[in-house]
């Protein structure tokens, strides 16, 4: 049955000249039928670069928005509507305008997990991976950083720069307490702790490494290391796990699973191509704002 809608989808996907893009954090299934997997970001800008009519994208809402965005001339479809992010969810762009207004002549990095009408009134947009050079290139002392408190606090913590901090956060790398990692770590003496900067800072200053999902996979393909405890989305736990039989992968919890993610699947992909619906359109006017922020960042020096 799983196979049939497999090469239903694949049929699909070359008649309306699709692409499919694929998180980190999607059903093992749903990775089995991606063009790419990958982060975020990542997956947009490889998407953008393909001469496909469709995306595909098998992530959450502002994933798939951050598609539309740069690539404004292809149908960006998304599985699921009801597939949102807790954290993007909780700053909206009046939010932000009147916090700019409270913290005036600040300069604001926004994390790129957050809606494109909140990226149309930021100044620089950053993501896992590259948050500490982007707020390390503002000039400002004044920095407002939102919507991550945990990905502001770490970026602080490693510049020694004072941030103005939204209080948002991830509620999935949140169940990452530190008392789980000290578990783990107890159980797997030899392992190194390999933690995603969305977790709270007492699990971050627990690591060995602080990457992103993309910087974790990198990471376990390089080592030599034979054991791992794995702090983000678990997933990836599964993933590794898959693509090394011969090393050992821990998660931090079992907890650490993002429902909203797991809403794709591969009845929903086969149901937008055959129905082309849940497209993902972001309005000309805040596109056009949003992709200032997404092009300044890119301009970052590693």
């Amino acid at each position: 049955m799983q196979e049939e809608i497999i090469q239903q989808i694949q049929d699909l996907k070359k008649q309306r000249n699709a692409v499919i893009l694929v998180h980190n954090y999607q059903r093992q299934e749903v990775q089995s039928i991606a063009d790419f997997t990958g982060d975020s970001l990542e997956l947009s800008r490889k998407a953008a670069n393909t001469n496909a009519d469709v995306i595909v994208f098998c992530g959450v809402h502002f994933m798939a928005e951050t598609a539309s965005i740069l690539s404004p001339n292809k149908k960006v479809l998304l599985p699921d509507l009801q597939s949102g992010c807790p954290m993007a969810d909780m700053i909206t762009a009046e939010q932000l305008r009147q916090f700019k207004k409270e913290n005036e002549g600040a300069t604001v990095v926004t994390y790129i997990n957050s809606s494109a009408a909140v990226k149309a009134e930021t100044d620089i947009c950053c993501t896992s991976s590259n948050a500490i050079n982007v707020v390390k290139s503002v000039q400002n002392d004044k920095i407002i950083f939102c919507p991550d408190r945990n990905l502001g606090s770490y970026a602080q913590k490693v510049l020694n720069k004072k941030l103005i901090l939204w209080n948002g956060f991830c509620p999935t790398h949140m169940k990452m307490l530190p008392e789980y990692v000290a578990l783990q770590k107890e159980m797997h003496p030899n392992a190194v702790f390999l933690v995603h900067p969305e977790c709270c800072p007492e699990t971050v200053a627990l690591a060995d490494e602080v990457l992103s999902t993309t910087g974790i996979l990198n990471y376990v393909a390089k080592s030599d290391k034979q054991e791992f405890i794995i702090g983000t989305e678990n997933e990836i736990t599964f993933k590794l796990q898959r693509e090394y039989p011969n090393k050992k992968f821990y998660p931090v919890t079992d907890l650490a699973v993002c429902p909203n993610m797991k809403k794709n699947s591969l009845d929903k992909v086969l149901n937008v191509l055959k129905e082309m619906n849940n497209e993902i359109k972001v309005p000309k006017e805040i596109a056009d704002k949003a992709i200032v922020p997404i092009q300044k960042m890119l301009e970052v020096k590693p």
